[in-house]
């Protein structure tokens, strides 16, 4: 199986993201380069070895429920245990804790490995860090001295239990009830779907992040309490119990992402489900957010390397596929050319790198920020991160959901008939892929959360660093001669952008949020074109630096020069057309009825 080649994941960490200045922060001070290579390398080593060998059987023989015992085949639950072993599900935790201490930038590169090897068994680790690091940061010490434990050591995983049947995404409407005892936990009632990792055979115990509503707590979003709510209760030393109500109704039955068990739960069927509040009563939603906000950024990160998965696939495969001649070319005696000489296949394949290695350095330089907000000395540093990964955070999420999707698409399109085939690797690709674009966000969620309020908090903070960013990027490129019209390309885009920004605030106030927000879609499309823009103009900067330094690797900097030119000429100029549609107002969506369909 092919995964992330290194010298593009080199590239992107040591070359564009200078992670060897993370050493400068001392929580990292006893690590060196040599020590973020090697932990990649132990990423790389458990993919090929535990995780992509069942990748393919895993989605042919999804989980299976018996009526008592959920059941997955024992490759996964012997991955999910190397994975454990190897130190990379603390990756990121304190050495006291049993972690490595790595910074997230790197934490994140060892997770593009093991998912571009087998998405839907990389699922139960992540889920868990996510969940785990949110008990680290919110719950009760005696929640953390009882549970943390288990989910460090592989002994339980994580969960996070949102999503209700006849609720979906609009969380102010959850029906889940959460009752206090006099013990001093709560009944927990009710029912959720769609929970990845809800129920398996992989370990002993699932802990679950469960939202509800405590009794007469105010209506909406401002009424949602978060629960720990685990499978088994267990004593002081961790042990199980006495197993909790919680019920698997069922497994469903999806399109990819088929070795990840999701589930529906029911949680009181007895009115005995026991559930440990976190932190404060009304505040569960602004604590799930931080697994949440982590997991979009996860999301994002996933779609980049599957699309990357399907790219490197379909390039091997066009490399070796003899088919046709030069249009030129009438001898019909010669021989047939490999299908990566024709232009339309050049093409696709230009198409994918830029979408898939766009969305991977967008993604890890998405981390270096989560770096810059926990380590950073400077008041000033902090802030600036966290104002700008508020604002990209949507981005993070859907421009690589959706451009690894059309990754993968144009993957299929150039192996042809074989692509369409499970004798590929490809279309399975597309089929784990696809859930990308829905789960944690659709990308209308997360444009109505851009344009609806990341745009404008703190006044905007967020626009202003990214500008000032962009345009540190704009000059160091007008210094290239081959990149000078690029970094003009990408100046008039900041200016249009900022132009843009005035008009929709003026809708806002003036015309309200049902009319500003209905093309909030195209905003942040055209937002993450500009970004990902900003991020191919960077990567070409720094390529053109290290071709005068490195010919011997002239091939690699000059792919990632023409694939610059790629998006720039056939991927930015898409952002006209979607500022002409919101500085128009344009109401074709809006004011469609029901009937007229």
């Amino acid at each position: 199986m092919l995964l992330i080649p290194r010298q593009d994941l080199d590239f992107i960490l040591f070359d564009l993201l200078q992670a060897g200045s993370l050493l400068h922060y001392p929580r990292y001070q006893d690590h060196s380069l040599d020590t973020f290579s090697q932990s990649i390398d132990t990423a790389t080593q458990i993919a090929e070895r535990y995780f992509a060998p069942h990748n393919h059987l895993a989605d042919e023989k999804e989980p299976w429920f018996d009526g008592e015992k959920v059941h997955t085949i024992p490759e996964v639950k012997a991955a999910f245990h190397h994975f454990v072993d190897s130190g990379l599900l603390n990756a990121r935790q304190d050495y006291e804790d049993g972690g490595m201490q790595l910074p997230a930038t790197i934490a994140a590169a060892c997770t593009a490995q093991i998912t571009a090897a087998n998405p839907s068994t990389a699922g139960y680790p992540f889920l868990t860090m996510a969940a785990a690091n949110l008990i680290t940061h919110f719950a009760s010490a005696a929640l953390q001295q009882k549970y943390l434990p288990l989910m460090r050591s592989g002994k339980a995983t994580g969960t996070m239990a949102l999503t209700e049947p006849d609720v979906g995404s609009s969380l102010a409407d959850i029906k889940t009830a959460a009752t206090p005892t006099a013990q001093g936990h709560y009944l927990i009632r009710g029912h959720k779907m769609f929970i990845s990792g809800g129920d398996h055979d992989l370990t002993d115990n699932i802990v679950h992040l469960v939202l509800a509503r405590v009794k007469g707590a105010p209506a909406g979003v401002k009424g949602i309490s978060l629960f720990l709510v685990p499978k088994w209760l267990v004593d002081d030393n961790g042990q199980p119990q006495q197993r909790n109500d919680v019920a698997l109704a069922g497994l469903l039955h999806k399109m990819g992402y088929r070795g990840t068990t999701s589930t529906v739960l029911n949680f009181g069927e007895k009115d005995q489900c026991v559930g440990y509040l976190i932190g404060e009563a009304h505040a569960g939603l602004k604590y799930m957010f931080m697994m949440m906000n982590e997991a979009r950024i996860g999301v994002g990160l996933g779609a980049a390397v599957i699309g990357y998965r399907g790219y490197v696939e379909s390039l091997a495969y066009a490399r070796e596929r003899p088919q046709g001649r030069h249009p030129g070319n009438k001898d019909s005696n010669s021989a047939p050319i490999p299908i990566i000489e024709h232009a339309d296949v050049k093409r696709m394949l230009l198409a994918q790198k830029v979408y898939a290695e766009g969305a991977l350095a967008l993604c890890l330089y998405a981390s270096t920020l989560v770096d810059k907000l926990e380590n950073s000395s400077d008041d000033s540093e902090r802030n600036n991160a966290r104002e700008l990964l508020d604002l990209i955070t949507p981005v993070v999420k859907s421009w690589p959901a959706e451009f690894g999707c059309k990754a993968n698409e144009l993957a299929i399109q150039v192996l042809g008939g074989c692509g369409y085939t499970r004798e590929y690797p490809v279309e399975q690709c597309y089929r784990d892929n696809r859930l990308n674009p829905i789960h944690e966000g659709t990308h209308g969620i997360q444009a109505l959360d851009l344009l609806g309020r990341k745009l404008w908090q703190n006044g905007s903070a967020g626009l202003k660093q990214l500008g000032r960013e962009i345009i540190t990027t704009i000059a160091r490129a007008s210094a290239v001669p081959e990149l000078q019209h690029e970094a003009k390309a990408l100046q008039d885009a900041l200016q249009l952008v900022t132009a843009l920004t005035g008009t929709l605030g003026q809708q806002l106030q003036t015309k309200g949020p049902d009319i500003a927000l209905a093309n909030a879609s195209v905003f942040l499309s055209l937002t993450g074109h500009i970004v990902v823009g900003w991020i191919w103009l960077w990567q070409a900067t720094v390529a053109h630096e290290k071709l005068q330094q490195d010919p011997t690797n002239a091939g690699f900097y000059k792919g990632k020069l023409q694939a610059c030119r790629y998006f720039f000429r056939w991927e930015l100029p898409q952002i006209q057309h979607w500022n002409q549609l919101l500085q128009s107002e344009d109401d074709t969506c809006r004011t469609m009825q029901n009937d007229f369909f």
